[in-house]
């Protein structure tokens, strides 16, 4: 079966898992997800699994990422912040959905791969940096849409400081992998809505930057270790 034929039966896949955003299906179709992992996965490349993209990090299942887009009910003229770039999947099938992505990753080496991958796919509407997550980016706050793709015990204040009015924040929430819990936040006022959604499985959300392996420093290494 060729990588064209694998797109169509997961889009396919996805319908009738319940994602019914036809922009969302559309989005997923458009962006080759082969694109954004190792070549030695590419013959999974459109399963509908979690595969390995360095680091320790992995890429989400495609379902996951079309639940979490379609609860993130993002609209053409909309700005996202995304916490964890990763491999960049994420954030290209946002950026056909929305204005802009700002996207912000503490692995740099993986940043640096995400970066090249939205240049051979002319993704121009991406913005990312390589910084700690938690802070999120107040420089281009507010923004209308947040999502996380790490998991947290509880949401960084500051992340929810940067929303807009009306805005919805969607993240991993759990103290462990197996007790984490998709849960939808939406913003009124001053007051927030809470919406569980369903079980999911994510790495943690860590704070701090890491260097390049190649590259990393006592200092880096003693992070390392307190993150561990």
């Amino acid at each position: 079966m060729t990588l064209e034929a694998r797109k169509i039966r997961l889009v396919m896949e996805l319908r009738q898992q319940g994602i019914t955003d036809q922009a969302v299906l559309s989005a997923i179709e458009r962006i080759p997800r082969d694109v954004f992992i190792p070549a030695a996965f590419h013959d999974q490349a459109y399963e509908n699994t979690a595969l390995p993209i360095g680091q320790g990090q992995t890429i989400s299942q495609p379902s996951v990422v079309g639940y979490m887009t379609q609860a993130l009910e993002v609209g053409p003229r909309m700005k996202v912040l995304e916490i964890g770039t990763g491999c960049g999947y994420q954030a290209a099938v946002l950026s056909k959905l929305c204005r802009r992505v700002y996207s912000i990753e503490r692995y740099r080496e993986l940043l640096r791969d995400a970066e090249e991958r939205f240049r051979t796919l002319r993704i121009g509407n991406v913005t990312t940096r390589w910084g700690d997550g938690m802070k999120g980016w107040p420089e281009q706050a507010p923004f209308d849409r947040i999502i996380l793709t790490a998991a947290a015990t509880e949401v960084p204040p500051e992340l929810f400081q940067q929303l807009g009015a009306d805005g919805i924040l969607i993240a991993p929430i759990g103290r462990t992998s197996h007790d984490q819990v998709l849960v939808r936040y939406r913003r009124k006022g001053d007051e927030w809505e809470t919406e569980n959604l369903w079980p999911v499985r994510f790495v943690p959300l860590l704070d701090g930057t890491v260097n390049d392996v190649k590259t990393r420093s006592k200092t880096t290494i003693e992070l390392n270790r307190q993150d561990s």
